[in-house]
Formats: structure tokens, C-alpha cells, sequence
């Protein structure tokens, strides 16, 4: 099978994409991005773990420029990060919009893709592995189908062995995504889906929401803490 660099952030998207593509794709080298993210002890100690798991190398990558040039709330030590209720996840227009608006860290994910895109041209790899979704591609362009469409539209110039990304969860929610977890016991116990780098989860951030009421909706609550339990482990 083809090689792949996966952008693996510690997260449940880009898991659950790592798994499913290992279906048709060798993951040669998993990356973790720093970019002075609140959560980037957390996230790239569930990257780290995750990749042991998946037996892929994993090397941290540090882009300062990005926190530099951003003034979000998922960078900014002086800014809130937005607490939203359980209705506002759905009100793309409105709540969910500005908490999007509130988190943005500009060209992030592109610049995320241009820098693994590098490490696989430089290697003759041909893929790179991220984990979008519909659910939040509703409020964040750059998850979405067009962005991954127009990206490799570009990639196909950027790289001469013409580099693509494939996101496996591209058109899924995050209960879709749970539900695959638990059919195939993917370890998502060791996921970190907090925008903050706390001891635990501070379960009421966007992404903590998201993540609690897709184990919700996928009827996923009793299996997820029985392998926290039978790991011991607890984020």
C-alpha cells in the first residue's frame, strides 16, 4: 500500500482517520503540531501515546509563527475560550458561528497540510492523513469537502509527485465517528478533546461539548469508561 503522513493531533477526528485509513494506506509518520495552543502539552502527549499505539513515528513540530501572528481564544492566555450550551452546537449561524469566530487561528489548517505535505514530498509519499468532519465544517471552512478539494487542487502544483490529503471522516458527525470507534475498539480513551491543557477536561468548551454529546448520541458512555477503567487511564 501506498505511504502516508498523518497530521495526528491527539484529537477524535484525526484518530478515528488515522484507524480508517490504515485500511488502504501505511501510516510511515505521524506529525503534532505546537503552534502555542492552549492544549499542546495535552495534545501532544495523546498524539504520542496514540501513535505508540499505532506503532507509527511520531515527531512534534513547532510553529511559533502561527501563535505570533493569532490572537484567538485557543491561543491567547488572555481570552476565554467560548463556553456554549448544548443548543448552541447546532446553531450554525449564530452561537456556534461566533464560537468558531472566537477560535480561529488564521490558515491554520493549511499550513498544517503545506508543512506535512513537505515532509511527504521530501520522502515519496503520496498522502496525507487529516481528520475533517461535517459537523464542524459547518462553522469552520477549512473542514469542509471544498477546502480538502481545494487543497489538493493546489498540491497538485506544490509537489511533484502531486501530494494528496484524504480525510476518511469527511462526511461524518462525531457520533458517526464513535460509532466506528466502538465497532472497531479504536482507543479513544487516550484522545485529549479539550481546547485547554488542564488536568482533566473542562467539559463545557465547544470541543468538549461536541465530543460528550457525540459519546452520547452514539450510546457510547458505558464502553468508553470500561476502557478507561481496563487501562486505567483517565484524561
Amino acid at each position: 500500500m501506498d505511504k502516508a503522513i498523518v497530521l495526528l493531533s491527539g484529537g477524535l477526528d484525526s484518530t478515528v482517520a488515522t484507524y480508517l485509513a490504515k485500511q488502504s494506506v501505511t501510516p510511515a509518520l505521524s506529525l503534532t503540531v505546537d503552534y502555542g495552543q492552549k492544549a499542546a502539552k495535552r495534545e501532544l502527549a495523546a498524539a504520542y501515546m496514540l501513535a505508540k499505539e499505532l506503532d507509527i513515528p511520531h515527531r512534534t513540530v513547532w510553529i511559533p509563527y502561527l501563535r505570533e501572528a493569532a490572537s484567538g481564544a485557543l491561543v491567547d492566555s488572555r481570552t476565554e475560550v467560548p463556553r456554549p450550551t448544548a443548543a448552541d452546537l447546532d446553531d450554525f449561524k449564530g452561537a456556534a458561528a461566533r464560537s468558531a469566530k472566537a477560535v480561529w487561528v488564521p490558515n491554520r489548517n493549511l499550513a498544517l497540510i503545506t508543512m506535512a505535505a513537505t515532509w511527504a514530498e521530501a520522502n515519496d509519499i503520496k498522502h496525507v492523513i487529516v481528520g475533517f468532519n461535517r459537523e464542524e465544517g459547518a462553522t469552520f471552512p477549512d473542514n469542509s469537502a471544498a477546502f480538502v478539494d481545494a487543497v489538493n487542487s493546489a498540491l497538485s502544483y506544490s509537489t511533484a509527485n502531486h501530494v494528496e490529503v484524504i480525510s476518511p471522516t469527511l462526511g461524518m458527525d462525531k457520533h458517526e465517528m464513535i460509532e466506528v470507534a466502538r465497532r472497531n475498539d479504536f482507543p479513544i480513551e487516550l484522545c485529549w478533546s479539550c481546547y485547554l491543557g488542564g488536568d482533566e477536561p473542562c467539559r463545557t468548551c465547544e470541543s468538549c461539548r461536541r465530543f460528550e454529546r457525540a459519546v452520547e448520541l452514539a450510546g457510547a458512555a458505558e464502553w468508553l469508561d470500561q476502557r478507561r477503567k481496563k487501562r486505567n487511564f483517565r484524561p
